[in-house]
């Protein structure tokens, strides 16, 4: 099994992420952990367009359970974590947290991301094909 690293992916808070107070809306969070699992799966060589051309699969969105803890103001610097806490025949867990960087790494937001493996024609659940899931179980 290869070593565990936890991954983190940068994002800069813009202007378009904030409400009129200039703290980030509260649904940009959850873009922005689309962003780090999205990067997760590309560090791990898997892109979404060819995860649909070369399986015939897409990763959909099951449930989300977030905290909000503090907020993000416009131009922070934050880190985003996606580590796969669980791995089911056709779906994974997504641990995530938006940290702020150069704050000690102050959390502010942490979040539970379930997301379901679906045949990309009919959108009905289906296995994580297999070398999806070697490449996942190696990284922890």
């Amino acid at each position: 099994m290869a070593e565990v690293s936890e991954f983190r992916w940068p994002v800069r808070v813009y202007y378009e992420d904030t409400d009129s107070g200039g703290v980030v809306y509260y649904a940009n969070y959850l873009k922005f952990m689309e962003r780090a699992r999205t990067e997760r799966l590309r560090a791990l060589g898997f892109e979404q367009d060819r995860l649909r051309e070369e399986y015939g699969i897409l990763f959909t969105v099951h449930s989300v359970q977030a905290d909000f803890l503090r907020p993000a103001l416009f131009n922070d610097a934050l880190e985003v974590t996606a580590e796969v806490v669980r791995r089911r025949r056709a779906s994974l867990t997504f641990s995530q947290q938006v940290l702020r960087e150069g704050d000690d790494g102050t959390a502010l937001c942490r979040g539970q991301v379930q997301i379901a493996c679906v045949d990309a024609g009919s959108f009905r659940p289906c296995a994580i094909p297999e070398p999806v899931m070697r490449k996942l179980s190696d990284v922890g």
